[in-house]
């Protein structure tokens, strides 16, 4: 062979091995990435060739898919904006979101429990119909958590305390997830980058994740039950009570929130600190108990750990490496601590439950397009974060707070309630953070609700949590206990 023809015989197979791992590529590495090209026509018609299982609250769906006169086939549907930070969107455009991404396994019929489905489907030649998700949430409940919040920004949640079942989830503002679900990518191009842009994240399910908030003083729930759970202190340990407090190793004063001491007295016991919320001893309980402790028991409570509802939570964080100063400022919910509603539920739901705490759950059943059951969650404990006696320790004060303290919006009448409200302070000059959790009926729980308020409830920093976040939590608990 000349040496002229060898070259052409090696060009030519060159050619050929270019072409096996271009055409490979695309196949195998790329082949993903093409499917989700809005410009793969065929991909976009093929993904809504199935219809989609629907999403149900007491039966009635929230989110289903509709018959479309286009090549799409079928178009998804979104009921009301109270449910959107729990049913996200589903959009080819723009992907998949809440409990659309969560279970979409079941939704569009793909998930392992579906098999012999899938197996009659690929024999029938029939696509297969996707499973419906029933969910837990009252919607009774959650129609008053929405209305309660008003034009208000935050988020709600109530639980069943001895099941962890979530009963509301609410986050202000919603969005209308129809505009992302529309078939023209323009169009839900457009309505994403506004809703994107939007300073107020409507797309954020600020209960579980966002930008975590500053618990303020319902942290000292928290912090009361990890000094009963040391051994060194009752709810009648004294703790100092100055009019001011100098933080260790700065030039930097605390006060309490009425600038005086709290109660009148030198000494204060730690349960009427909670009872009337008092900073400046709480400040010295958290040096004396020291971060340690704290982060241990926070820990148990669940920070530091995402929780799967099957969303996936955002895990609330309690700092390290703090000094005297900072601890102290911890202590009461301040400095670098940051929670989410629900890791605050879930605090309040070890109070109510005995010490222990269910694991959160959105999902009531599965039901295949036959009506099978696929998938029913069980009860799941998810700690045992205190004992008995501190929980019951701990309730004991939060009474006292709703009853004689400052919680006292959250009263109902012939019923005895459990919490604790907080204001947390922000920037210098940034509104305040506004909370409530607690429980009803308190000596045996049936909801364990928690409430954040953002921006002061637009009053800035006269915005109290007694004021505007307790009487949320009120409704909804009354509308728990009205069933």
């Amino acid at each position: 062979m000349n040496r002229e023809l060898k070259r052409v015989v090696f060009v030519i197979m060159a050619m050929f091995v270019s072409l096996m791992i271009s055409t490979s590529t695309i196949q195998v590495l790329a082949a993903d990435d093409l499917g989700r090209d809005p410009r793969n026509v065929r991909s976009v018609y093929d993904s809504y060739k199935t219809q989609r299982g629907s999403i149900l609250v007491d039966g009635t769906p929230i989110a289903f898919s509709e018959a479309s006169d286009n090549n799409f086939r079928f178009l998804r549907v979104y009921e009301s904006q109270m449910y959107s930070a729990i049913t996200g969107f589903f959009s080819f455009y723009q992907g998949a979101t809440g409990l659309e991404s969560a279970m979409n396994s079941f939704l569009t019929g793909k998930n392992s429990s579906q098999f012999f489905e899938q197996v009659n489907a690929l024999l029938s030649g029939n696509p297969v119909t996707g499973a419906s998700v029933e969910l837990t949430i009252d919607p009774e409940v959650q129609k008053v958590a929405w209305d309660a919040l008003g034009k208000l920004k935050g988020a709600v949640v109530a639980l069943d305390p001895t099941t962890g079942n979530i009963i509301a989830m609410v986050s202000k503002p919603g969005f209308d997830a129809n505009k992302l679900a529309v078939h023209d990518g323009i169009t839900s191009g457009n309505n994403y980058a506004e809703l994107l842009a939007d300073a107020n994240s409507p797309l954020v399910n600020k209960a579980i994740s966002g930008s975590l908030y500053a618990p303020g003083s319902v942290f000292k729930v928290l912090v009361a039950a990890a000094a009963i759970e040391s051994g060194k202190y009752t709810a009648d340990s004294m703790l100092p009570n100055p009019a001011k407090f100098k933080l260790p190793g700065t030039n930097t004063f605390i006060q309490n929130s009425g600038e005086g001491k709290c109660g009148g007295r030198a000494t204060v016991s730690i349960a009427d600190a909670l009872k009337l919320s008092c900073n400046i001893p709480f400040a010295q309980l958290g040096i004396e108990l020291g971060q340690n402790a704290i982060r241990e028991q926070a820990e148990k409570f669940g920070f530091g750990k995402t929780v799967d509802i099957p969303l996936r939570s955002t895990a609330s964080v309690y700092p390290k490496n703090m000094d005297d100063a900072q601890t102290a400022m911890s202590a009461f919910g301040q400095f670098d601590v940051r929670v989410t509603p629900l890791q605050i539920a879930m605090m309040s739901a070890a109070i109510a439950n005995n010490g222990k705490i269910m694991k959160p759950n959105l999902i009531e059943n599965v039901v295949s397009a036959n009506l099978s059951s696929l998938f029913a969650p069980s009860p799941q404990e998810f700690a045992s974060p205190i004992s008995q006696s501190t929980a019951d320790a701990v309730r004991k004060m939060m009474i006292e707070a709703v009853e004689r303290g400052v919680s006292s919006n959250a009263r109902i009448d012939g019923i005895t309630v459990a919490g604790k409200t907080g204001t947390a302070q922000n920037g210098e000059d940034d509104p305040y953070t506004l909370w409530f959790t607690g429980f009803a009926p308190a000596d045996n729980p049936r909801v364990v609700v928690a409430v954040v308020i953002e921006d002061g409830g637009g009053r800035g920093q006269a915005g109290r949590g007694n004021t505007l976040a307790a009487p949320v939590a009120k409704k909804v608990m009354q509308a728990v206990l009205r069933k």
